[in-house]
């Protein structure tokens, strides 16, 4: 347990944020129905977004059959996530594996509760949007996704490097 706390943790903040920031826009910031809008700066809204599937639009759940098929392929790919996370001593991709998780669960709370996720950050300039409407979730899920894969092609453990100095 000690050796995934950092990781926990992590997870724990992201999902906590994440709940957060969708309750702040659903409630105080007012955008109550999908399609509402608040115009932040110029190249930042809020805009209400219920997503139905995953990103780029991908597996939409159509019916509540595919709503749980959702869930459930989604809440897989968690644990599978967490079990790495117990096993992970690195505390980069501790932080990388956390990030992913607590997005996760983020996002199948609000399809278990909704039957939708609730998406929200429309960053744009000018016309080009050069990322869909995301969340706190579908971000900590990139950018820990992004983490893995860069620590992966670029960090190089102690054994590996004895490995390398030995042949």
């Amino acid at each position: 347990m000690s050796r995934a706390r950092f990781g926990l943790l992590t997870a724990a903040l992201v999902f906590i944020a994440d709940q957060l920031t969708k309750w702040l826009v659903a409630g105080p910031f007012g955008l109550r129905a999908e399609g509402d809008r608040l115009d932040l700066l110029p190249i930042f809204d809020l805009m209400r977004v219920h997503n139905h599937g995953i990103s780029l639009g991908l597996l939409t759940a159509s019916t509540d059959t595919y709503r749980w098929l959702l869930v459930a392929f989604t809440a897989a790919i968690a644990m599978v996530v967490a079990y790495w996370l117990f096993r992970e001593p690195k505390k980069g991709d501790q932080l990388a594996l956390g990030m992913v998780l607590g997005g996760a669960l983020g996002n199948i709370v609000d399809r278990v509760r909704f039957g939708y996720v609730l998406d929200f950050a429309d960053l744009h300039f000018g016309s080009w949007r050069p990322f869909l409407v995301f969340n706190v979730a579908d971000a900590a899920i990139s950018i820990g996704v992004v983490i893995l894969i860069l620590r992966a092609l670029f960090v190089k453990d102690s054994a590996s490097r004895e490995k390398v100095q030995n042949a």
